[in-house]
């Protein structure tokens, strides 16, 4: 079993025109060849392979795909950004249970953010909005650490473009658990004090309004080096959790939530959960 990890941070390689440029390129080549390799060597019988939102909205998204496919082999599949919610909610679902009631779900990635609400396994409304943590810093910070007036710019950004999907999301219905996914999600929950990742991953963890924006006013005015120094938060985030904790809180706030309850599954558990279950048909 393994449980290899490399981190992409696609959209930052998003020029001008929208393309991702070539060292983006070449970064994704290497870890798809590398993937492959070790799926070899572990003696896989499949691969999943699948893109989001940084390959979703790039100009030249198409072209990429096809290099990809040329040097490596592998054809990559562009989730669709309802896809992407519909499967996180699909990995929530399970992990707590029909007894859980409707579940509202938020999750930030680098390139977007997914909101998704339901009482079954597919929620009744699902979203996906460019509110990616590495988007977000990539274009609206340009110094370390963010101007305040950017940071309070980008506030107001946000809230704009949560007002309808959140409207759409509350009229269908109190949530019974609101819940959070996402590597950005559980790093902002660690430096909140939440457990440690050591503890395992059935240690319930929380993330509340009121220590979201006590710790956004304390990370906001440090450097990603000091960030970095933080427990909890590793220096390949350090740089992009402050827009990743701007979105949180405006998207808790646009919903009206004060806590939310961070579950260890997300997108990857879903994709594997419809993938068994479609072998089970």
């Amino acid at each position: 079993m393994s449980d290899w990890k490399t981190t992409m941070k696609l959209v930052e390689h998003l020029d001008a025109e929208g393309n991702i440029d070539e060292k983006g390129v070449r970064k994704l080549i290497r870890a798809v060849g590398e993937a492959v390799e070790l799926a070899d060597t572990l003696g896989c019988s499949e691969m999943i392979p699948f893109a989001t939102s940084a390959v979703r909205s790039a100009t030249n998204g198409e072209e990429l795909l096809d290099l990809v496919e040329k040097e490596t082999g592998v054809r990559l599949e562009v989730l669709s950004g309802a896809d992407e919610a519909r499967l996180t909610f699909l990995a929530v679902r399970r992990w707590y249970g029909w007894s859980a009631g409707r579940i509202i779900n938020l999750d930030i990635g680098g390139g977007s953010l997914e909101l998704s609400t339901g009482t079954d396994e597919e929620p009744d409304v699902a979203f996906s909005l460019d509110l990616g943590a590495g988007r977000l810093t990539h274009n609206w910070f340009d110094t370390d650490p963010p101007e305040r007036k950017k940071v309070n710019i980008l506030r107001d950004y946000i809230d704009a473009e949560l007002a309808e999907p959140a409207r759409i999301l509350r009229a269908s219905g109190s949530a019974d658990l609101a819940v959070a996914t996402s590597k950005t999600f559980r790093t902002l929950a660690r430096l909140t004090g939440a457990a440690p990742s050591s503890a395992g991953p059935r240690v319930t963890r929380t993330l509340t309004a009121p220590g979201l924006r006590q710790l956004i006013a304390f990370i906001s005015r440090m450097t990603a080096a000091d960030r970095a120094e933080l427990e909890g938060i590793s220096s390949d985030r350090s740089h992009q959790i402050v827009a990743g904790a701007l979105v949180a809180e405006a998207s808790m706030r646009a919903l009206g939530l004060e806590q939310l309850q961070i579950c260890p599954w997300a997108l990857r558990e879903g994709v594997i959960l419809r993938r068994i279950d479609k072998g089970l048909e």
